[in-house]
């Protein structure tokens, strides 16, 4: 049946895709998510012994990303120029909605289900060389081979001006010095997109002066520094690396010189869409959990969910997810006609990740105990959602930039 909340239209052949997508991922990650659960949700056995992936993990990992390839889910939004389906924000937006509604906390390997801008193609690679594209191309786009992000730095997190690693003249090409923090899947990742100062006078100034360059992870002069262990656990997703004299040549370079600022700002773009929908998503998946536990949990002779203490916050967590989902929605489709949509982007980051913590926090509480165990997974989802809140723009710098929209005649709301 068509959800009668939502009065804006979807393309017949998005619905069709979508539809699609929801079989694929039913069959593909969640029969492969339950299929490994011991090892998925072991950490003794999610990781090995330097904190990374162990090998079978990554092994289930790459099989997600060539089963949703071949079925031609995986590049779905990726430009028609690159060889994807060039669907859009909306199609991206909708995409990952309904992938985090059906897997929830539990199921992390739909992450991969999609390529994310910062492990796949994207329109972040839509400026590569004809070499890159012939030779790196083919392997991401098949879901073979996943890049990674290299733009953060023990001093530039939310200030990504601030980067130091630096690309010095190296005949016709570069060599990279410097050091990346917080690269997600670094770890199993075959090549880096690397955020390095090219001019540093621009760069002072902060009218340019930076570059992208495609780096294998394999190079001489490149390493692994530490893999970051997150919430306690043994290992994680985050590492950091160090480039000592790393050659890259002319055919590596992304864009512009000195223009690779814009390409970060870009992905980061795309993230604000992709945690935007991936908030909603998972708020869904969290608030029919508990509505449908407190129908059944009794309490003084009467199910939970006669008592307005947790009726009512659960009503009032849906009703911020139904916006959330608008705005989401607003921003992809401004985008899609060729906006900016600048403020509107950060306005449904922002609000959808808030919103999404506190459906998920009220989730749990409605769970009582049981909504700390590992069995339901909304402890799971509530980290996410936590890193999220710092993900591709915290919501500080959000409304940071909300407001110097508005301050500047951006007024319209």
């Amino acid at each position: 049946m068509p959800n009668s909340a939502i009065a804006l239209p979807v393309p017949d052949e998005l619905e069709d895709v979508l539809d699609g997508l929801e079989r694929f991922v039913k069959a593909e990650v969640i029969a492969r998510s339950d299929a490994h659960q011991e090892l998925l949700e072991d950490v003794r056995r999610r990781f090995g012994p330097t904190g990374a992936y162990s090998p079978e993990v990554v092994e289930l990992i790459r099989e997600i990303r060539m089963a949703s390839a071949e079925a031609g889910y995986f590049n779905l939004a990726v430009p028609e120029a690159m060889g994807g389906g060039g669907m859009g924000y909306l199609a991206y937006l909708a995409a990952w909605e309904r992938i985090y509604h059906l897997c929830g906390g539990r199921r992390w390997l739909a992450q991969f289900a999609i390529s994310h801008w910062a492990f796949g193609p994207s329109a972040v690679l839509e400026r590569v060389t004809d070499r890159a594209r012939a030779e790196v191309l083919p392997g991401m786009m098949a879901g073979e081979t996943m890049m990674c992000f290299g733009m953060s730095e023990p001093d530039a997190g939310s200030d990504a001006t601030m980067i130091r690693t630096r690309a010095e003249p190296d005949g016709d090409g570069w060599r990279l010095y410097g050091r990346k923090i917080w690269t997600t899947h670094v770890t199993i990742a075959e090549w880096m997109i690397v955020l390095a100062v090219t001019d540093p006078e621009r760069a002072r100034a902060r009218r340019g002066g930076i570059s992208a360059f495609l780096v294998p992870t394999s190079a001489d002069g490149f390493r692994l520094d530490r893999v970051i262990g997150m919430w306690g656990e043994p290992g994680g997703s985050e590492a950091e690396s160090v480039f000592d004299g790393v050659r890259v040549e002319p055919w590596q370079l992304v864009g512009d010189l000195h223009e690779g600022f814009q390409i970060g700002m870009l992905g980061v773009s795309l993230g604000r869409i992709y945690n935007t929908a991936r908030s909603v998503g998972l708020s869904r998946w969290a608030i029919e959990l508990a509505v449908e536990y407190a129908k059944q949990r009794q309490a003084f002779g009467h199910p939970i969910s006669e008592y307005q203490g947790v009726a009512f916050p659960l009503a009032e967590a849906a009703t911020d997810i139904h916006a959330a989902h608008l705005l989401g929605c607003n921003a992809a489709l401004l985008l899609d006609q060729g906006h900016r949509a600048i403020k509107e982007l950060s306005m449904a980051k922002t609000f959808a990740v808030r919103a999404a913590v506190r459906a998920v926090d009220r989730a749990m509480q409605t769970h009582g105990a049981m909504g700390f165990t590992n069995e339901v997974g909304l402890a799971e989802a509530y980290h996410v959602l936590r890193v999220i809140n710092v993900a591709d723009g915290t919501n500080e710098i959000l409304n940071r930039t909300i407001f110097q929209r508005l301050a500047g005649g951006d007024t319209d709301l």
